[in-house]
C-alpha cells in the first residue's frame, strides 16, 4: 500500500514539473500592462478639467464667460488675456478659462491651456459667419487638428441667435464644412512643399479625398444655437453639466 502511494505521488510530481508555465506568466504581464493603461488613462482624464471658451474676437465669448461666472452681460468686454472663473453644475465643478480671440494672442494662450481641457466650446458669432468664415474655420482648424485636443469634446456655440440676421447653426455647420475642406487642402499642400517640424503634433481632419465632413472626425461636437444677451445658454449649460 505504501508503494502504491509513493508510486502516486511520483506521477503527480511528473505531471506538476511537465507543465508548461510560458502562457501562465504570459498571461500575467499582459494582466500587469492593461492594469497599468488603466490607471495611466485614468489619471490623464482627472488631469483634464478644463472647460475653454475659444472664438474670434466679438464672437461674443467673454460676454458668455461674465453670464456663466457672474450672471451679468457686459455692455462692452474684449478679452486681451485670459480669464478664469469656477462653474458650478450640481454637485460637480469646473474651471472656465476664457481664450482671448485677437489672433497674436490666441494660439500662444491655447498653447499654455490646451493639455488640461476637458472640453471647448468654440464660440461663432452667427451674424458675421459668413463674412469670417475663412478665420472662422482656420482657427476651429487649428484646434481641432492639434493632436493635444482629441481627448476633448467640443461645442460649437452659434451664438448672437437673438438679432434678426444670424444664421442658423445647420447653416453655418454647412459653411464651416465647405470651408474646413479648402483650409484642409491648403495645409495638406504647405506640409509637403515645406516641411513641418511641428507636423507630429497636428493631425490631418477627415477622409482623404472626400469632402471635409464633421462625421468623419472621431472627435464628439456638436453644434448649438444660443444668445448671450438675452441669457439664451441653455444648450450651453446642458452640455456642460453632461461633460461634467
Amino acid at each position: 500500500m505504501d508503494k502504491l502511494n509513493e508510486n502516486a505521488r511520483e506521477r503527480k510530481q511528473i505531471k506538476l514539473g511537465e507543465i508548461d508555465t510560458g502562457p501562465i506568466l504570459v498571461a500575467l504581464l499582459l494582466g500587469f500592462i492593461a492594469v497599468a493603461i488603466f490607471v495611466i488613462l485614468r489619471k490623464r482624464s482627472s488631469f483634464r478639467k478644463d472647460i475653454l471658451l475659444t472664438g474670434l474676437s466679438e464672437s461674443g465669448k467673454s460676454a458668455i464667460f461674465m453670464q456663466l461666472i457672474h450672471g451679468k452681460f457686459p455692455a462692452t468686454f474684449t478679452s486681451i488675456k485670459e480669464n478664469f472663473g469656477d462653474y458650478q453644475a450640481g454637485s460637480a465643478s469646473t474651471r472656465l478659462v476664457d481664450i482671448p480671440g485677437h489672433y497674436r494672442v490666441r494660439d500662444k494662450c491655447l498653447e499654455l491651456y490646451k493639455h488640461r481641457a476637458k472640453g471647448i466650446v468654440f464660440v461663432v458669432d452667427s451674424v458675421t459667419a459668413h463674412k469670417d468664415i475663412r478665420d472662422v474655420a482656420d482657427f476651429l482648424y487649428t484646434i481641432l487638428s492639434d493632436s493635444a485636443t482629441q481627448p476633448c469634446s467640443v461645442l460649437v456655440l452659434c451664438n448672437k441667435q437673438d438679432q434678426t440676421t444670424a444664421k442658423s447653426a445647420q447653416v453655418i455647420k454647412s459653411l464651416l464644412e465647405s470651408e474646413l475642406h479648402t483650409v484642409r487642402d491648403t495645409r495638406s499642400r504647405k506640409l509637403q512643399s515645406v516641411g513641418d517640424e511641428d507636423s507630429s503634433k497636428t493631425i490631418t481632419l477627415g477622409k482623404p479625398g472626400r469632402d471635409f465632413e464633421f462625421s468623419h472626425i472621431a472627435q464628439n461636437i456638436q453644434f448649438a444655437e444660443a444668445s448671450a444677451k438675452d441669457t439664451e445658454l441653455s444648450p450651453l449649460t446642458d452640455w456642460l453639466a453632461r461633460l461634467l
